[in-house]
């Protein structure tokens, strides 16, 4: 009898990128003609970033630097979850942003249902935070993978444990 062969659908960001992210974007922080001399300052904290900025363009301007060194860096904007901005005394500006971990219970719905409907003949299990996928023919897994990265989900995907 054949073993099935499996793979994990699994949602992790790697923090060590994201932390060289953050920093180069504080370096051009502190280097830009525009941003320099000004109170604007970006901090990873616990699986989330806090910019604040003396108004809402320089948060932006912040937000599109940091965008273009995670994307240098692999990083899916994806992953990014942004707050509401926050407005304070002297019209200071403050956002967090939260770096989504692992699969939550609807996105993972959400991918056994695309897999359900496709009729590919393999067999999707939520374990947690991921997604196991599983079929007798390698060749199926390979479809159902094509199948998720041509969905357009709205959450990061990576493919593990290939067995």
């Amino acid at each position: 009898m054949a073993k099935d062969s499996s793979f994990d659908i699994i949602s992790k960001v790697d923090l060590q990128e994201v932390d060289n992210a953050v920093n180069q974007t504080a370096k051009e922080i502190s280097q830009r003609f525009d941003l320099k001399d000004t109170n604007t300052s970006i901090e990873l904290g616990n699986e989330e970033i806090t910019i604040s900025a003396d108004d809402d363009f320089k948060l932006r301007n912040v937000i599109d630097i940091l965008q273009t060194k995670m994307t240098k860096r692999n990083i899916s904007l994806k992953a990014l979850e942004y707050g509401n901005v926050e407005k304070s005394l002297g019209g200071r500006v403050k956002q967090i942003i939260k770096l989504k971990q692992g699969i939550e219970k609807d996105e993972a719905k959400l991918i056994t249902t695309t897999i359900k409907n496709s009729k590919i003949k393999v067999q999707a299990s939520i374990q947690g935070d991921s997604v196991r996928i599983t079929g007798k023919n390698k060749d199926d897994l390979q479809e159902a993978i094509q199948l998720l990265k041509s969905a357009d989900l709205p959450f990061p995907l990576q493919f593990d444990n290939y067995r």
